[in-house]
Formats: C-alpha cells, structure tokens, sequence
C-alpha cells in the first residue's frame, strides 16, 4: 500500500515521466482541420474548433472542440441531443477524462477536468489530460418560461431522461474517445471518469453499465441514490416549517452554531485530540444527543426551542412512510451542520429570485416532481409552488421513484441509480481492473454520508472483505457538499486514483489541509491529517499535532 502525499512539484514531475508514448495510430490532425468533420461517426457534428493559447481560461495550449452527437425530437415536441466540450491539450499526456458534472445537468460546463481536490487551477486540462464534458443530453435553459421548474421540464421526456441518468455518457464517451485518438493519431493509454454530487453518482452508475470503459473512476460525495434522496427534500421542508411556519427562520445561524459547538464538545475528543475535527464520526452518533439542548421552561438563552429539536431529530432520522419504512436514510451528526453550505441547501439561499428559499425547496422540488416521480408531475415554477409542493408531498401516496408506467417504461431508480444498487457488487468493473475511489463528506446536507457508508459495507460483504481492492472509501469530517466548510478539505485523491491504476499503487490514507481562505476554520491553515480509507480512523498517536504523521489509521 502507498501513502499518498506529493507536493504540486512532484505531481508534475511524475506525469512529466509518464507521459504516453503508444505506437502512432495515424498522421495526428491540427485543430482546423477538425471543424465540419464529422470523423465517419453518424449523428456526429463538430460546430467549431479552436485553437487557444495559453490565457484566463486556457491553463495550457489546446483545441477547444464544440459539437453534438444523436440530435432528435422527443414526445414533448423539444429537440433534444447531447451537446460536449471538447479539449485537446498541445502537449498531450496520452489519458482521457470524462468529465461527469453536477445537479440536473442540462449545460455545456467547461471541460476544465475538475479533480474535486480543493483547487480549482489544478485540473486535468492544466496537467495536459483531454477532457470531455456534455450537457447529459438536454438544455436546461430550453423553457424560461417554467420558472425555476425549467431546468427540470426534460423529465417529460422518457429518453430524456434515460440520458441523463445514463445513456448520455454510453452516447458520448465512445464518440470522444474516438475523436481524441483520431486528433492525436495514438491509442488513450488510460481513461478515466470525475465528477461530483450527481457527477459522482454518474461515476458509480458508469462502473455497472460501461465496466469496461474506465480504467479509474473518481467519484465525490455521489449522489448515487438520488431519486430516494430528493424525497428527504420534502421531509425537511415539512419538518423545518412546522417549526414557525417560514423555514427559512426556523433556525438562526447561533442555532446552528450552538448544534455544532454541542457536537463538538461531545465528540471531538473522541479520536485522542481535541483539534476541531470529529474523526470517530461512528462513535460520534451514539455520544450525542440532541436533546440536552432543549430549553428548560422559561429559558431561551443558548438552547433550542422543543419544536426545534424535534426537527432536526426527524430530519436526520431520515424519511419514512406511515407503515414506519425507511424511505432514504439516516443522517451523520457533524459539526458541519453550522457552515453557510448546510444553511444554503437546508434553510436559506439568500438568492432574491428564489425568494431566499433553500436549494433543496427550489431546484431539488422541481427535480422530485418532475425527474423523480413517475409519471412526471407538472409544478408551478415560483418558490410558493414549489414549496408547496413538497408541503403536500405525502410520503404514502407520492413516493414514485420506483414506479414505471406505460410511457415510462423505466422508473426513476432504473434510470438514475447504478444497476446493483439492491446488492452492489460492481463484478464486471472490478473484473475488467477497474479502480475507484469514493470520498463523502460527513456533514454534506444533500446525500448522506451513511447511505453511502451502508452501500460500500454491503459492497464489501459481497466482496467478502475485499472491497478495498478495488474501491477506497474516505469519510471526510467536517466537509460538507464539497469543499469550502470546517473540514480538513483540500486533498488530492485523483493523483493517488492515477497512481493506483497505471503503477499498481493502492492507496492507504490520503493527506488532507484546510482549502486557502477557509472561513470556518483559519486555524487549520497549515496542519495535515491523515483521512484514512474505510472503516479506519485517524487517531492521535503523540507527537507535533499540526502533522499528519501523528495520526494512524486504526
């Protein structure tokens, strides 16, 4: 096993001395030569190439290729296609990324190659990867006039949706890789696929449906059970707005600070260093309790109203149906719970178009109506609406996310989840070499840490206890819905997934900071910690505590 830690130097030295040097294909193409060619691939048109030099929006010399592939029109009259980004460094290190992107999809996001690693210039374009992205096969911005519902509309479209939980990257991936060996006139020496939130669920359903595609997945804080997990969208929002009737208000942010501190004080500890980071989160959810928070009659001072703790007991019980079955999952307590990240997608956006609502009662309600539920349900378009909405949503009646009916013939957990998700396995991807590594953060407010942790102790029982062989799992304390909250948040698990795959190194623990600038925890600027894979923790052995070296893995 490889511990996994590299300076930005050593990174570049190593892909300096790995570059693919295959045996030539064919004559390689320069990038004008590629606009209107349409490569002999049917349903293939390339709208424009160009060459960019190095500048604001180019880390490295490249032709920047814009096309779509498989252009039709659905049963709802639009014209639907999958529309990429192409981006074909000069100094090519002969690898493929397939960038998988986040929330409904629906744009053409920059195929930067983002490695979810806490620094946005350190993407795969800039370390002279190719790199694809696409809208997974619809416009999000096709229906302006449905509100905040529009970029949810394409789920009136069976096939639209089909792509967009899947069949957009089986359309796209061999097209690109294609282009890309064309372009270069040599054979990808390795591929992989990125992504985050839904871009990470893409990840794991991309290793059940193209095992063979991928050499190495990276997939952060996946969203892989998607569809039950917008049903827990409506379940906050009932419970958040019983508390006084405005959810936004149902906590002030010295709530949410006081809930943080009291998890703090019972957990922090419990890893042999009181540092700020919860690294025993298991022991955590036992040691806390919620409910010693509660303010003694008459009291308001740095306590929680009964109501209020009722709400978050139930939110992070997670949903059930009247007959008491588990609809989603059950949640981590974490500190995490006080950053601006939990508050935006819980509580509050401040965003004046959504009327300030949170994410999870704007975008994730359409979503649930129309992608989530089978059939499709037409919702207004304005926050009233949509809150609404999810206020009516009747956890008996309304939970449709496994239903099919004749027009759509395949329900939202076929579509959206990865084809094992009853009893993963992954065989075909583990028995193809593939490699993966998962990472989650235990306090993301949008996908649950535990749904997470239950799928790969399940995937590993399949495994019989050898899981790790071919997937890492890292629990990441403090980190919410990506980096940017009180965690240790900047790490670089693309390096140690490269490294796995092309030299045979598996990974143990990978070193962690705090992202440049983290507001929530500027004391942790310059210390390391270990996150340790799945289920060992980082525990306190003696030593400098600002080092990562101090802590071991048990």
């Amino acid at each position: 096993m490889l511990t996994y830690w590299r300076s930005p130097i050593a990174i570049g030295a190593l892909l300096a001395t790995t570059a693919w040097a295959g045996p030539a294909m064919a004559e390689s193409l320069d990038c004008a030569s590629v606009a209107g060619h349409d490569f002999g691939i049917e349903g293939l048109v390339i709208a424009s190439a160009e060459a960019l030099p190095v500048g604001e929006n180019a880390p490295v010399a490249h032709c920047m290729v814009k096309g779509h592939v498989g252009e039709r029109t659905g049963v709802d009259g639009n014209t639907y296609r999958v529309s990429f980004d192409l981006r074909l460094p000069d100094d090519w290190n002969g690898r493929f990324v397939h960038q998988f992107n986040g929330g409904n999809d629906g744009a053409v996001v920059p195929a930067m190659g983002d490695l979810r690693n806490g620094d946005p210039a350190d993407n795969a374009l800039s370390r002279n990867y190719a790199v694809v992205s696409s809208d997974a096969g619809h416009d999000g911005a096709a229906h302006p006039e449905a509100g905040l519902a529009g970029g949810a509309q394409f789920g009136f479209d069976p096939e639209a949706r089909s792509d967009y939980g899947y069949s957009a990257v089986a359309k796209l991936n061999p097209v690109a890789t294609d282009l890309v060996e064309a372009y270069y006139g040599e054979p990808i020496a390795y591929s992989y696929g990125v992504g985050g939130s839904n871009g990470g669920r893409h990840g794991l359903v991309q290793a059940t449906r193209l095992p063979d595609a991928f050499d190495g997945i990276l997939a952060a804080y996946p969203g892989f059970n998607l569809p039950r997990a917008a049903v827990q969208h409506a379940w906050d929002v009932q419970a958040f707005k019983a508390i006084n009737g405005d959810i936004r208000t149902a906590f002030t942010q010295e709530d949410l600070t006081l809930v943080a501190d009291a998890v703090l004080a019972a957990c922090d500890g419990l890893d042999d260093l009181e540092d700020g980071i919860i690294a025993d989160y298991p022991a955590c959810q036992a040691s806390f309790d919620v409910t010693t928070l509660t303010c003694a009659a008459g009291s308001t001072n740095a306590c929680l109203a009964p109501a209020q703790v009722e709400a978050l007991q139930k939110i992070h019980a997670g949903p059930t149906n009247s007959a008491g079955e588990q609809l989603y999952s059950n949640w981590a307590w974490d500190r995490g719970i006080a950053s601006g990240n939990w508050r935006f997608w819980k509580l509050e956006s401040g965003v004046p178009p959504w009327d300030s609502m949170p994410l999870i009662a704007t975008m994730g309600a359409a979503s649930l109506a129309t992608i989530f539920s089978n059939p499709p349900v037409d919702v207004g378009g304005d926050p009233a609406a949509l809150e609404q909405f999810l206020l009516d949503y009747d956890f008996d009646t309304d939970v449709t996310v496994a239903a099919t009916t004749d027009a759509f013939a395949e329900s939202p957990m076929d579509f959206m989840t990865p084809t094992d998700i009853g009893n993963p396995e992954m065989a075909e991807f583990r028995d193809a070499g593939g490699k993966m590594i998962v990472f989650h953060g235990i306090s993301d407010p949008v996908f649950s840490v535990m749904d997470t942790i239950s799928w790969y102790e399940k995937l590993d029982a399949n495994a019989d206890g050898k899981a790790a062989d071919f997937v890492k799992f890292y629990a990441v304390p403090g980190m919410g819905h990506g980096s940017g909250s009180p965690a240790t948040d900047k790490f670089d698990a693309f390096s140690a997934l490269v490294d796995w795959v092309e030299n045979g190194n598996e990974p143990d623990f990978l070193v962690a900071t705090a992202t440049p600038d983290n507001e929530y925890v500027p004391e942790m600027a310059n210390i390391t910690r270990k996150l340790c894979p799945y289920p060992t923790i980082a525990r306190f052995t003696g030593g400098v505590e600002a080092s990562y070296e101090s802590f071991a893995c048990k």
